[in-house]
């Protein structure tokens, strides 16, 4: 099956012979993922859509696909719209688009591993007014008309060195067993990957760019833990890391260990496992308590040795980001992916460099107004004077998760692009410096960095931070810095000392250029003369240049000039120690005071 509508139709013969009327595709796996290994990306497979969120819906005679407002351009240009209607989220949620489009008395299929429960209730109450029923499949039906679906990675599991997570896993696991017995559980689900990943001190490389493994697992109250990972994964030096206090099994007896808990007391997160976790505890009678995974807090606010790798990291990085803008100022006849190889290129040059933190956005011209694209050989284009070029890039390196987006002109800017560069630079320089109070939430700051933009009429239509982890997700929660009430959870946590934040905001104009600037920031303890409450503020880890012929200084704050010039200052004082000669003076050069 060679062709997208030759999937979508297989699908559709595959429903029919299931006695199914339609399925609902998400972009997700059995633990909530955002980034997914190659033997999940059923979405990608019927449809050619690779952005990194979504869903569809088939249904006999129609079928349409839902994303944001990131994806609004790349959908449209990878899937075909004689076969599917394009849906933006959150204007349109899939069981509205259901209670509207599915037949009456319809049989909707969905894979209760890649569902929470909350969406299956939400569907289950629209389809019923429709008068059609939700239909739980045993078998994913994408997978049976799927012939070379990739198999799950059967890669070993590293343990991750106590230098760089700063605790032991077992100092983890009792804090985890502390929590349960304060809620009077007996047992905890961590489904998420990055939660099992940081609990357990282990690394994988099972998913691309998220240095995770595919396993499940349960933290009871007394601090033990049973972890179900594919038995071809486990070394000799893992069972000595993990030690007695863990129990180790089969990937594949989660289900049936879930069957087991029957009397107990199960702590499970409804936003981070899937509907079969709650229909399997249900069935063996548990007793269910929907409660924040337990790691999420304590895995978002950094120790000392992950801050210190962290810093470590960014610096490394830095410079690499300096060479290569160095070698794109000076070199002619680039297009987009020559510029990422390129640029993956100098980060492999680092031996602690494990994988890129995602695939880099390397976009020139009107592909950069498109927030998520992602350049391929059909949509590559050469870089040609005039317009401006947006990397936004990052690595996943031992001690540390890097983010970085730069805009640079190539050729002479226009003065519409430096007003714009110039603006969402004061609204990058107004998260970096903001001080508030402790308990304020990201999406109280949101607003900061779009103020310079709303008042000359423009806006972004992205959220303006998002949490990092630690040789982890490029992505992590709680916390982030979006529009109060968005669609982009996590603006209303409280930011606290030893976060880490992206401050990326942005401006696109379609069909003609991107703009993003973006530095990893970690929230910190502020001292405030005369201060009547805690306060807390930024410090700045991301360290390379931003370029100064893009900024119309007269734009500028006297304050707003100052911060460019002291950032200047300690990017040539952190990463030019790693430069070479020539690469220090060009970076002397473009870092000089405005």
């Amino acid at each position: 099956m060679s062709s997208h509508a030759d999937r979508l139709a297989a699908l559709r013969a595959q429903l029919a012979e299931d006695r199914l009327d339609g399925f609902v595709v998400p972009l997700t796996d059995e633990h909530m993922s955002e980034y997914v290994g190659s033997y999940a990306q059923r979405l990608a497979w019927l449809t050619g859509f690779e952005g990194s969120a979504g869903s569809a819906v088939v249904l006999p005679e129609e079928a349409a696909i839902f994303t944001d407002g990131r994806y609004t351009l790349q959908v449209r240009q990878q899937v075909d719209g004689a076969h599917w209607s394009y849906q933006s989220v959150p204007e349109t949620s899939i069981a509205g688009w259901l209670k509207e489009h599915a037949p009456e008395g319809a049989r909707i299929g969905y894979d209760p591993w890649l569902h929470r429960a909350d969406w299956v209730k939400a569907a289950t109450k629209a389809l019923a007014e429709r008068g059609a029923t939700l239909v739980p499949v045993a078998d994913n039906p994408i997978d049976r008309i799927w012939a070379d679906r990739p198999e799950a990675s059967k890669a070993a599991l590293a343990v991750h060195p106590e230098k760089f997570a700063g605790r032991s896993s077992a100092d983890k696991r009792q804090s985890i067993g502390d929590w349960l017995a304060e809620h009077k559980a007996d047992a905890a689900v961590l489904a998420a990957l990055d939660s099992i990943a940081w609990t357990f001190n282990v690394r994988g490389t099972d998913v691309s760019h998220t240095p995770v493994a595919l396993a499940y697992a349960l933290v009871h109250a007394d601090g033990t833990a049973d972890l179900f990972v594919a038995g071809e994964k486990v070394t000799a030096e893992l069972r000595q890391h993990l030690g007695n206090g863990v129990r180790l099994h089969e990937r594949a007896a989660f289900e049936g260990a879930l069957g087991e808990l029957a009397g107990k007391t199960v702590a499970v997160d409804p936003e981070r496992s899937v509907a079969a976790i709650f229909e399997a505890l249900e069935t063996a009678g548990a007793r269910i308590v929907e409660l924040r995974d337990p790691t999420v807090l304590p895995r978002a606010i950094k120790n000392e040795a992950e801050l210190n790798g962290q810093r470590a990291a960014q610096t490394r990085d830095g410079a690499a980001i300096a060479r290569f803008l160095k070698w794109v100022e000076e070199t002619d006849g680039l297009d987009e992916l020559k510029a990422s190889d390129k640029l993956e290129a100098i980060r492999r040059e680092d031996p602690a460099l494990k994988d890129l933190s995602f695939s880099s956005i390397s976009a020139f011209g009107g592909n950069a107004a498109s927030p998520h694209y992602h350049s391929t050989e059909k949509t590559n284009v050469p870089f040609t004077a005039g317009s401006l070029y947006l990397i936004d890039s990052g690595g996943q390196y031992e001690d540390g998760t890097t983010d970085i987006t730069r805009t640079v002109a190539i050729g002479e800017p226009t003065a519409e692009m430096r007003d714009r560069f110039t603006r969402v630079l004061q609204g990058h320089i107004a998260i970096d410096t903001a001080v508030f109070p402790k308990g304020t939430r990201g999406g109280q700051l949101d607003s900061f960095a779009r103020r310079p933009l709303w008042e000359a009429g423009l806006d972004y239509a992205h959220g303006t931070g998002h949490g990092v982890g630690s040789f982890l997700s490029v992505h992590e929660g709680p916390q982030r810095i979006s529009p109060m009430g968005s669609s982009q959870s996590g603006g209303d946590e409280p930011l606290a000392a030893g976060m880490i934040l992206s401050n990326e905001p942005g401006y696109y104009k379609a069909g003609e250029y991107g703009i993003r600037t973006e530095n990893l920031i970690l929230v910190v303890p502020v001292d405030v003369p005369g201060a009547e409450k805690e306060m807390l503020g930024f410090e700045t880890l991301t360290f390379a240049p931003i370029d100064r012929r893009l900024i119309v200084t007269e734009m500028l704050s006297d304050r707003e000039r100052k911060w460019v010039d002291d950032y200047h200052t300690e990017v040539v004082k952190r990463i030019g120690p790693g430069l070479g000669a020539e690469e220090r003076a060009w970076l002397e050069a473009a870092c000089a005071p405005l």
